[in-house]
């Protein structure tokens, strides 16, 4: 495992026993922290699950697609004299609503999608199913947390969009033609307490007064389509 780690293999989740202690755990988990790999501490009886072979105590699951770097994805954006486009994940744990999500911000020219190694589902062989390929296609960028991606967006100078429904403003009324990253948040909650704090804008979709809930893929389209719509509107 540290070898695999250390040759930046691509893992998507890693499972320590509970009780495992030593350099080497300790090392693995310092690899997969630096690398933001979600670690879980589990029983014995769930490793067993996995394999029935020696596992000493750790294993991980392979990833089916490869991460990069979010800075270096909106520097290669920049450069190109492109207005950056990402979509940040909060929360988001069904991996269906993760792959439609790529999806659509595939269809629509997001430049990249960040996942949270920690509280948001895991691209999984049906995630990428039900984004029709769009995850294999789209960068991918894993971050330790939201706020550290919220960090390097504010550094680059990237505008927070998430929707609220407690805001008056509609998402035609902002500007989604300058540098921004749509904050999509978990299906039963919405955007974390921390994006409600710390972005830039927030905006509500038109709907029909007699009912106020979207399913956070449909919703993110209808974000992507307006910032679309405007780009298009101002070319």
């Amino acid at each position: 495992m540290l070898e695999a780690l250390q040759n930046a293999a691509n893992i998507e989740k890693i499972f320590l026993l509970q009780t495992a202690t030593g350099e080497e755990i300790n090392a693995i988990k310092k690899e997969a922290r630096e690398r933001n790999i979600a670690v879980s501490l589990v029983p014995q009886e769930k490793l067993t699950r996995f394999t029935q072979a020696n596992h000493q105590g750790v294993v991980a699951i392979g990833g089916l697609i490869a991460y990069q770097p979010l800075q270096e994805i909106i520097s290669q954006v920049v450069d190109k004299g492109l207005t950056p486009l990402i979509v940040l994940l909060d929360g988001i744990t069904d991996t269906r609503n993760l792959g439609a999500i790529a999806r659509s911000a595939h269809c629509y020219g997001a430049h990249a999608l960040v996942i949270p190694s920690s509280n948001n589902a895991a691209i999984t062989e049906e995630g990428i199913k039900a984004s029709a390929g769009a995850l294999e296609h789209l960068p991918i960028c894993r971050v330790a947390s939201v706020e550290q991606a919220v960090d390097i967006l504010h550094l680059n100078g990237i505008q927070l969009v998430a929707t609220s429904l407690k805001t008056s403003d509609l998402i035609t009324e902002v500007d989604m033609t300058i540098p921004i990253a749509l904050v999509m948040g978990s299906e039963d909650k919405g955007v974390s307490p921390f994006i409600l704090k710390t972005a830039d804008y927030l905006v509500r979709i038109p709907m029909a007064d007699s009912f106020d809930s979207l399913n956070v893929s449909v919703a993110a389209g209808i974000m992507l389509y307006e910032v679309q719509r405007q780009k298009n509107f101002t070319a």
